[in-house]
């Protein structure tokens, strides 16, 4: 095959295809000749041309027909027409079946070439394009779902099942398990790829807000509203939206995004006139929906518009053969970022640790202690001493587990307390367990408290809570 490319000459005149091959030939293009449009389909089925060339009057099933055809086969394909009766209608039906251009009877040969090496340019940007989805997609495999367990690598099968579609995907998990990353990796092997992906976290943003944030206001719809100002939805139309934390939409909300979901149509704030978008949306949470249904907290039609294509991430506890390929990547990535030469190598004493570790916090917490780990290590080693202390001890981090599910406990006042130091731990205990409940999250934890965010992560601050425990 020619490095310059690859041409189908397609016409019923021997002379035609003759002067044809002499111009492409000469040119250093591959050429290859097809009497009928029938034997330009067999020829182009049997393997690729970069372009075509096609009479567009032939004896049999027509040129026209024959463009139908070949663009049935590869609806990338580059096809140029040509006649001896380049009508204004035979142009445009020829455009509107896709051919790359029409050209008429007689020519020059600067004409053939020039058409020809565009259709050619074509031809290679779009196979460019195409093979920097598959790397970018890879990649994603590659950086955020690293594993070798069959739990991922049916995700990995799933993920690609339905990246072509526009289904909504609902994506479930404890906290650190990567659900923007399969959000990610879906919307990067989808035909959206070259659009749009906006990631909002529901439970980031004040409740009161969040409307306004997703579909948009006009100046003076509310109090501050100076501006206006273009939605989430809007901004990302033709692409994909990651709804992160959807558990914590309010009900007025889940009304809207029903209405999204269904009309792809929704009315910024203080506006009258329609929007319409094209979005695809991938919804994530870490609490049961189907509880916040039976509780009344979450809309039933809602659950299963979003719930179309369910996918559930494991925890880093049921994949512990994913510990060592995952630890060997954030040493990589922390050594490049830390300027450290860490072997990627890990002794039998350091991988038993980290294997038998439960992860409370999965992927994120393995994340953490590689880190940690690469930051302080004194030689050029990962040792025991470098990992934190409740993995190194099984003990220490079970007593921290059950501190977060105990009570307080009863006080003994009649044999004195120090009043201020009974309250901050007091305080401490209900912070902890309410953020194990929460697997970490503030915005969740405050309001079982009752507390605002602010406050308690100030608290947080305070008392100096570890929240890489959760």
């Amino acid at each position: 095959m020619s490095k310059k490319g690859s041409v189908l000459v397609c016409d019923d005149e021997e002379i035609m295809r003759d002067v044809l091959e002499t111009i492409l030939s000469s040119a250093g293009y591959k050429v290859e000749l097809a009497k009928t449009g029938e034997e330009a389909i067999a020829a182009f089925s049997d393997r690729p041309f970069d372009v075509v060339l096609m009479d567009v009057s032939m004896p049999g099933i027509g040129g026209l027909t024959a463009l139908e055809q070949l663009i049935k086969i590869d609806s990338e394909a580059v096809v140029l027409m040509i006649t001896a009766y380049a009508t204004f209608d035979t142009a445009i039906s020829a455009w509107e079946k896709g051919a790359f251009g029409v050209i008429r009877k007689p020519f020059q040969n600067e004409q053939i070439l020039s058409f020809v090496a565009r259709g050619i340019r074509k031809k290679r940007n779009e196979e460019e394009r195409q093979v920097l989805r598959q790397v970018m997609t890879r990649s994603v495999k590659r950086e955020g779902f690293i594993g070798r367990s069959e739990k991922m690598e049916e995700i990995f099968r799933l993920v690609d099942r339905v990246a072509p579609a526009r289904s909504t995907v609902l994506i479930t998990g404890e906290s650190g398990t990567g659900k923007e990353l399969v959000a990610k990796a879906i919307h990067e092997a989808s035909p959206r790829v070259d659009n749009p992906f906006v990631v909002v976290n529901c439970s980031n943003i004040p409740s009161d807000l969040l409307e306004s944030e997703l579909f948009g206001h006009s100046k003076g719809a509310f109090t501050g509203a100076v501006a206006s100002k273009k939605g989430l939805f809007e901004v990302a139309d033709t692409g994909t939206i990651f709804l992160d934390e959807i558990g914590d939409l309010r009900p007025e909300t889940q009304v809207r995004l029903l209405r999204v979901i269904q009309e792809r149509e929704f009315t910024p704030l203080g506006e009258t006139d329609i929007v319409n978008v094209d979005v695809r949306i991938i919804a994530a949470t870490n609490v049961d929906l189907k509880d916040a249904v039976k509780n009344g907290t979450f809309r039933e039609d809602l659950y299963y518009r979003l719930s179309v294509v369910p996918i559930e991430l494991p925890s880093l506890r049921q994949r512990k053969e994913d510990v060592l390929p995952l630890a060997t990547h954030f040493i990589r990535k922390y050594n490049e970022e830390n300027g450290r030469t860490i072997s990627e190598t890990l002794s039998p004493e350091v991988l038993s640790l980290l294997e038998n570790y439960q992860y409370p916090g999965n992927v994120r917490e393995l994340e953490n202690i590689i880190e940690r780990a690469v930051v302080i290590a004194t030689t050029d080693e990962i040792t025991v001493d470098c990992l934190r202390p409740e993995v190194r001890d099984p003990e220490l981090a079970a007593n921290m587990i059950q501190q977060t599910e105990g009570a307080s406990g009863d006080i003994d006042i009649a044999r004195g307390v120090n009043f201020y130091e009974e309250v901050k731990r007091f305080e401490i205990d209900l912070i902890c367990r309410a953020l194990d409940q929460t697997g970490g999250h503030q915005s969740r934890a405050a309001r079982l408290l009752g507390l605002n965010a602010t406050t308690l992560n100030s608290k947080i601050k305070t008392y100096a809570i570890q929240l890489d425990r959760f």
